[in-house]
């Protein structure tokens, strides 16, 4: 029987949450003060020292500025937020509450994977290009189990990021694969076909191995971009 790990939300960390969600959402708008600490433990019913805790993660999060006479002023999410702010607390199973963030954050996975193929291509040496192929075969074998071959196309494409030599975009490729996507849960249904497509995944590791950017990052492109449209009637359907 698998273990799983236990889930843990202190006090601090729903506090946390519902201030977050109140300023993504507008409830709060850019330049507003949010409530004094002692009134935001009157409301919450918690003491102060768990809404100190959360202010200064809603300032780290570049949510909010904290002045030193102890005002809160919004900050305007769009043009001071990171991308962590898309994977804090994923092991909650924390949702952000923000219309189309798992379309965008597959379109965004689709942009640096089709670039990041196009690098491999360009940069990566023999061992490099190897090993991009030795991972697509295992991947090819690890069907038609979605969930082995979720793990395996995370481990290929994990070897075409490395690959690529671009720091930025393996950091960006960890957010987006940490805890399946952290910002909200992709049913296995919209990426099947993606997944299922082991032969394009070789084909693609052939392309990087013989040296062929531009052909691709047109078929990882491809492959990617399944996901996003395979997800979009679901989205239609939720309105």
């Amino acid at each position: 029987m698998p273990i799983e790990p236990v889930l843990r939300s202190s006090v601090s960390d729903q506090v946390f949450t519902r201030l977050r969600d109140d300023v993504l959402t507008g409830e709060y708008p850019p330049e507003s003060s949010l409530p004094s600490e002692r009134q935001l433990a009157e409301a919450f019913g918690v003491n102060r020292h768990a809404v100190r805790e959360a202010l200064k993660r809603m300032q780290q999060a570049q949510l909010v500025e904290i002045s030193h006479g102890g005002a809160t002023r919004v900050r305007d999410w769009r043009t001071s937020a990171g991308l962590d702010i898309a994977v804090h607390l994923a092991q909650t199973g924390d949702v952000l509450p923000v219309g189309g963030l798992v379309r965008d954050m597959l379109e965004m996975r689709a942009c640096i994977g089709a670039d990041a193929a196009r690098l491999c291509a360009e940069r990566a040496d023999g061992p490099t290009r190897a090993g991009v192929l030795l991972a697509a075969r295992r991947y090819a074998e690890s069907g038609p189990d979605l969930d082995r071959l979720q793990a395996a196309n995370i481990l290929l494409w994990r070897r075409i990021i490395c690959g690529s030599q671009n720091v930025a975009y393996l950091l960006a490729f960890n957010s987006l694969v940490a805890h399946a996507y952290a910002i909200a849960p992709v049913p296995a249904e919209h990426r099947t076909d993606e997944l299922l497509d082991t032969g394009g995944h070789v084909e693609l590791a052939e392309l990087i191995a013989a040296g062929r950017p531009g052909d691709a990052e047109r078929l990882a492109r491809q492959l990617l971009t399944r996901s996003v449209t395979a997800l979009a009637p679901a989205q239609e359907g939720s309105h």
